[in-house]
């Protein structure tokens, strides 16, 4: 996601803050290390193994039982994203310039976060490679639909089941590079990063006018991330779980990497090929978030 444009467009605000949650500690979430612990209870040593080392659709993990580790783990973030919140919330007026950029950072890790385990659960591959801080314009545009979806935007929707589509086609362990960053869904990408830059700067006024009371704002603040984290977690998981490459007979051959363009079949990709110059105007006319 190119970031030439000034930190003041809305696409490239949004990729700003996205990228920047992104490399904060302890954001990451270590594919192995977070699918072994998270299913531990529930399957057996043999399943869990076949789960890391393909997907858990590949190991037959059943959809009920993901589904009970999604809705663990987002109990788990969202607790702790509403507590962070509300101590964010205390200091009042004197603090605001401090406290608003890093309770917007912070949220925005907590829904990397989320995103990345719920991604892991319902088969994706890694999102984030080893090799140091970096972070790749491919994993840059999942993310950004990820969001999308959480922010329940259609658009964003259909581009994460047409990524989804080509994987569970390739059997590929790897997110498809080209068509994120240049093929047939870039320039969605690009609508719903622009759109979500909008949607960013209302929601962070929201959070500075309540955090201007102290204490009452904490409360405000803490309410108001429960209010919105949990429904937007819950919102990716119901997606992310209805989508092909969750299915159990996806299987994954080593090796093999989705990295071409996908016949555009879908009225609103091609309409969205046309648009690519013109995705910071066309944003803010993206549909309403649907639930």
């Amino acid at each position: 996601m190119k970031q030439g444009k000034g930190i003041e467009n809305p696409e490239s605000r949004f990729s700003a803050v996205l990228l920047a949650a992104a490399k904060l500690p302890g954001v990451r979430i270590n594919r192995e290390t977070y699918l072994r612990s998270a299913l531990a209870r529930h399957c057996s040593e043999d399943d869990i193994r076949r789960a890391i080392e393909e997907t858990p659709a590949a190991a037959g993990i059943s959809v009920e039982v993901l589904d009970k580790v999604a809705n663990d783990s987002i109990r788990f973030e969202t607790g702790k994203v509403s507590a962070l919140s509300a101590a964010a919330g205390i200091p009042g007026v004197l603090a605001l310039p401090a406290t608003v950029p890093a309770d917007v950072a912070q949220y925005f890790g907590h829904m990397v976060r989320i995103a990345q385990k719920l991604a892991y659960l319902y088969s994706w591959p890694d999102l984030f490679s080893d090799d140091g801080d970096d972070v790749d314009d491919a994993t840059m545009g999942v993310l950004t639909l990820f969001f999308g979806v959480m922010f329940g935007t259609q658009s964003a929707n259909a581009a994460v089941g047409k990524v989804a589509g080509m994987m569970s086609k390739q059997v590929a362990k790897k997110l498809p590079q080209k068509a994120l960053t240049q093929g047939v869904v870039y320039p969605m990408v690009k609508k719903v990063a622009a759109y979500l830059g909008v949607q960013m700067t209302k929601q962070s006024f929201a959070k500075a006018v309540s955090k201007a009371i102290p204490l009452v704002g904490a409360v405000v603040s803490g309410g108001l991330t429960l209010a919105t984290y949990l429904p937007m977690a819950k919102r990716l998981k119901k997606h992310l779980s209805s989508l092909p490459l969750a299915e159990a007979s996806n299987r994954v051959m080593d090796g093999e990497v989705v990295d071409g363009e996908v016949v555009e079949d879908d009225e609103a990709f091609a309409t969205a090929h046309a648009d690519q110059h013109g995705a910071d105007d066309a944003a803010i006319k993206l549909e309403e978030p649907q639930s």
